[in-house]
């Protein structure tokens, strides 16, 4: 018997967190059809953000690998509560924004904290496309942001 994803998630030790409220004229999740679009989650935590800062000044590389799996955790949360973890058939796309300092080349690395936590929680249903991309700024100077497209059932 294959594990659900909340027993995925309770054996690597994290709960699902209460959603994140929007800090703007958004929701946090989406359905059009089979598919959950979930709006761009940044690395909060009980309302506020884990850090600020650009990810090569002032934030690690490694740091922010965690902050992006935190934004994950927090997408995770909004779908659970839009249409149920249990009913993710598959992860489409995951799209990973790294606030970067000049000359930062390290975004992959950084959004794995993400694309690694899907693919725990989902196994192969959790394989996704990609994209991971340095920006200037971020809303709230968060340091990543992550937004989750998935297939339901």
């Amino acid at each position: 018997m294959t594990a659900t994803p909340y027993a995925k998630l309770a054996e690597l030790g994290l709960e699902l967190p209460e959603v994140a409220a929007p800090v703007a004229s958004y929701v946090p999740a989406v359905q059009s059809g089979r598919t959950v679009y979930v709006s761009g989650q940044l690395p909060m935590a009980e309302g506020k953000l884990l850090a600020t800062g650009k990810v090569g000044a002032g934030v690690s590389a490694e740091q922010a690998k965690d902050l992006a799996q935190r934004c994950a955790l927090n997408a995770l949360a909004a779908i659970d509560a839009l249409v149920g973890l249990e009913n993710v058939v598959k992860v489409v796309k995951l799209t990973g924004f790294v606030a970067s300092a000049p000359g930062f080349t390290g975004q992959p690395g950084v959004i794995n904290g993400a694309s690694d936590l899907l693919g725990t929680v989902f196994g192969e249903a959790g394989r996704h496309a990609r994209s991971a991309v340095g920006v200037s700024e971020l809303p709230l100077d968060a340091p990543v942001e992550v937004e989750v497209i998935v297939e339901v059932g």
